[in-house]
């Protein structure tokens, strides 16, 4: 004789249904990304935040490696493929400057720093494990705001025609 059981409600089930919702619906909504001026935020280059210091403060720069790409299959002639460590100790600038020539991205590794862009109408906030993307269109500067020295990887595509500033990122 087989006695037929009602099928057991696993507790966890209605959970994961919640979550597996909230994840689908969170694939719908425009993507923010850690590092970035809000959606809400974009304005036309110029209209966000103003020139700011022109001078370095408490910022060290050392290229740590780049590679000539005109040499590299690519072969993409008067650009270097450079990554950069940054150090900025507190109340430490990194002063104004472009992104019109040399896109880069920024990854913050420890610390957090706040970008003052000119297509933002909020600074950005940056702290450990962001990635901030720097484009054509894009002039910013940077403080630390915080208590402890803030460290910074950069990659761009340097000009090799371009005078190098250690300062900028």
């Amino acid at each position: 004789m087989h006695i037929a059981h009602p099928p057991r409600r696993l507790p966890w089930r209605p959970a994961l249904l919640a979550m597996l919702t909230a994840a689908a619906f969170g694939m719908l909504a425009p993507a923010a990304h850690a590092g970035e001026c809000p959606a809400d935020m974009r304005v036309a280059d110029g209209q966000g935040q103003k020139p700011g210091p022109s001078m370095p403060k408490d910022v060290t720069d050392v290229v740590r490696y780049s590679t000539d790409l005109s040499k590299e299959p690519l072969a993409l002639a008067g650009r270097l493929f450079r990554l950069r460590q940054l150090e900025m100790k507190p109340g430490g600038i990194v002063p104004w400057h472009s992104h019109n020539e040399r896109p880069a991205m920024i990854y913050i590794v420890s610390g957090e720093v706040v970008e003052y862009a000119s297509n933002c109408a909020a600074p950005i906030l940056h702290r450990a494990g962001d990635v901030a993307p720097e484009r054509n269109g894009t002039s910013h500067w940077w403080k630390n705001t915080g208590s402890s020295t803030a460290v910074l990887i950069s990659v761009d595509l340097f000009p090799t025609g371009m005078q190098m500033d250690p300062h900028e990122m």
